[in-house]
């Protein structure tokens, strides 16, 4: 088949949807597939080096900075048009959107050209999120608009990929009537088997015996880091010695460092920013005694079951997606969304050798439910019955 991808977002912005864009796409690639992807220029020399190692083809548009969320871009209109007069020469089979913006309108226009089907992935709980970014308006108005918003632009599309059940329950509380089809992104598990957590410590002066919990995540409101944060303060007492490592970057993060000052907690918390996916992003997981987690807005909650494969005992909320990913999983403690009891389960957790090494253990096991080798042939499945059925039905 040839497929065209369309997002607003891709590496080098790190998030969920750029890697469940990479995940998909490689692994369709690998099935013998034509993947296009369009995406935004964030004219970084790394960006032109890792496209032409993505194994799939990776079409760039001019960009600009959005003035209320500097990380993003939004594509040039001018640049715009022309790539679509561009795409339309080309046949495909299925056009997948991810983003909701300028790449949403792109696929409707062409889907209406040239008849082909649309799909669109369901990544953010945008109702949870809105009001972060548009914090002047009342979040009654904010979480409305997002709600009207969503359902404009899902029924404008043959049908919605969803992450998780908790995220098509959402989707009908908000009228939704377009056909859905739950698809968690996987991860590839070859590359989710190394990670040297020793050689983390070490580079970083971090004593092996040193008690540590990591986070994994995107530094912005939403993800609750704030939260984990009082997490630490709380054990502090019963653990001096306790480190919390974050690794990611965002626009929270200079209000979590000034929360790091309040409380006190200097020498317990590092920032490490973002690192590689394929080596010190590893280790840093592999260096956490406990994967800690309490995002409450999550469609799926990727980093979870990359914390499973790679073997690192969990404690986390299980809210929206996040209780999907946890459903069943014996390498995870699941904490009430309360400070108090997140605390406990994390002492819990750290008092005790054997737990850790049974959680441990039973992650890659968890872990191998979400590889992406399955997940990428019901995605193929899909497209294959969006073509069938355009097929059988002409465009008018």
């Amino acid at each position: 088949m040839n497929i065209l991808m369309l997002s607003d977002v891709y590496f080098p912005r790190i998030n969920g949807v750029s890697t469940s864009i990479r995940t998909f796409a490689q692994g369709l690639a690998r099935m013998g597939h034509a993947v296009t992807l369009v995406a935004p220029d964030y004219g970084t020399d790394q960006q032109s080096a890792d496209d032409g190692n993505e194994g799939f083809e990776i079409l760039r548009l001019p960009s600009r900075e959005i003035f209320f969320d500097p990380e993003d871009r939004l594509i040039k209109g001018r640049d715009l048009a022309r790539a679509e007069s561009a795409l339309r020469e080309r046949e495909w089979d299925v056009i997948h959107i991810h983003t909701p913006f300028r790449a949403h309108s792109l696929g409707v226009r062409l889907a209406r050209h040239g008849g082909w089907p649309t799909v669109e992935t369901y990544h953010t709980y945008f109702e949870e999120y809105v009001g972060h970014y548009l914090p002047w308006l009342p979040t009654p108005l904010t979480r409305l608009l997002a709600r009207r918003a969503s359902r404009y632009l899902c029924h404008g599309v043959d049908e919605l990929i969803v992450p998780s059940r908790q995220m098509v329950e959402v989707l009908d509380r908000y009228g939704v009537t377009t056909p859905s089809t739950v698809i968690p992104t996987g991860i590839d598990l070859e590359q989710f088997r190394n990670g040297d957590g020793a050689r983390f410590r070490a580079a970083h002066g971090i004593s092996p015996e040193r008690p540590t919990l990591v986070t994994v995540s995107r530094l912005s409101l939403e993800k609750n880091i704030g939260f984990l944060l009082q997490v630490v303060h709380k054990l502090v007492a019963a653990f001096p010695d306790l480190l919390f490592l974050i690794a990611g970057e965002g626009p929270d993060e200079p209000r979590l460092r000034r929360v790091v000052q309040e409380l006190g907690l200097q020498g317990h918390v590092r920032f490490f920013g973002n690192l590689d996916r394929r080596t010190t992003l590893l280790d840093a997981y592999r260096a956490g005694d406990a994967f800690v987690f309490a995002s409450p807005t999550e469609t799926q909650g990727l980093v979870l079951i990359e914390a499973m494969a790679l073997g690192v005992p969990i404690v986390s909320t299980a809210v929206m997606g996040t209780a999907t990913v946890l459903r069943d999983a014996r390498s995870a403690l699941v904490a009430d969304p309360d400070v108090e009891d997140f605390a406990r389960n994390v002492a819990r957790l750290l008092r005790s050798p054997e737990l850790r090494a049974q959680l441990a253990a039973a992650g890659p096991e968890d872990a191998r439910a979400w590889g992406s080798e399955g997940m990428g042939r019901r995605l193929e499945a899909l497209y294959a019955r969006l073509a069938q059925r355009h097929e059988l039905v002409p465009a008018t």
